[in-house]
């Protein structure tokens, strides 16, 4: 059986794979599609990161294909629908990076709290901005907003509530009379309440026409002018050009994305030169670790899926 890794996989996991499997492992051939594409006729597995298009010119290119990894957890990039039609089994690594993601969240917040990130330049160049810095604020005592209350936004309360935070959140698909709230010391509320409460709001959804533009022009409107928000979840829950203004205008007080609706960020995008703007290529779920962990999780479950013990 044929399995065909198109992004970036932990060598180990790869060896592991290979030693069961015919595996063809080229972290580059997401960048060149013809090619994947004609790879993909005598495959049986297919393993991806958050670039590759699984769509249905794919699927059609690959008729034995039984089995996607997805060394992640958005599911965006696949066409589900076509697979389940199909009965092609999509695995994500649900759970293996919420560490690295949990941990980007609560270092993006602080920095951007200090409001001391971008100082490097002018200390280096013999200026000494003391004063216009010494207004930070401390994380512990604020208030983190979890927009989605799955194991990631659970984690990142978790972290958070050891450094003093408080921690509130809304999730359709948990019901404010779930226990999931009193056990991780999280209290229940609407989205528009999380909004207006939260001095950090931080975002754990995934892109769905329900989400997109989730954070638009009005939503930021009803922040506190002083609140920071961070989105490690998919970049169209944001309004881009809408976040730019409230930025520009101090009507927010600062942001961090890890994720875009264009990736890469294309060039004369209303993001530049933000000022208060923490910008990062999609890299808050991948750690050495992390993609360890992924890596090994998607290998056991694909081969798993492919041999059934």
């Amino acid at each position: 059986m044929r399995i065909v890794i198109c992004e970036f996989m932990d060598t180990d996991a790869v060896a592991g794979l290979a030693s069961r499997f015919d595996v063809r492992y080229d972290k580059g051939l997401v960048d060149r599609r013809d090619e994947l594409v004609q790879a993909l006729g005598d495959a049986d597995a297919l393993i991806v990161r958050n670039r590759a298009q699984v769509d249905a010119q794919l699927l059609a290119a690959a008729p034995k294909l039984r089995v996607v990894g997805r060394l992640g957890v958005g599911l965006d990039n696949i066409d589900m629908d076509a697979c389940a039609a199909r009965g092609i089994a999509v695995i994500p690594a649900t759970g293996a990076n919420a560490q690295a993601v949990a941990e980007y969240v609560i270092a993006a917040a602080m920095l951007l709290l200090r409001g001391a990130c971008h100082a490097t330049g002018d200390v280096a160049a013999g200026r000494w901005p003391r004063g216009a810095l010494s207004d930070g604020r401390e994380f512990a005592g604020t208030t983190l907003g979890l927009v989605g209350f799955g194991s990631i936004g659970r984690l990142t309360g978790r972290l958070a509530r050891a450094l003093g935070v408080r921690t509130i959140g809304f999730d359709p698909q948990v019901p404010v009379t779930s226990a999931a709230w009193s056990d991780d010391a999280t209290g229940p509320r609407t989205f528009e309440q999380v909004l207006a409460e939260a001095d950090v709001v931080s975002l754990h959804v995934p892109l769905t026409p329900a989400t997109r533009n989730l954070i638009d022009a009005a939503r930021l409107a009803t922040m506190k002018p002083e609140a920071i928000l961070i989105n490690t979840s998919r970049g169209g829950v944001v309004d881009e050009a809408a976040l730019a203004a409230a930025l520009r205008s101090g009507r927010l007080a600062g942001a961090a994305l890890d994720v875009f609706e264009r990736e890469p960020l294309a060039a004369g995008s209303p993001l530049a030169d933000c000022p208060n703007l923490l910008l990062t290529p999609h890299i808050a779920g991948v750690t050495r670790e992390s993609n360890r962990r992924v890596s090994s999780l998607i290998g056991q479950k694909v081969a798993a899926a492919l041999q059934p013990a």
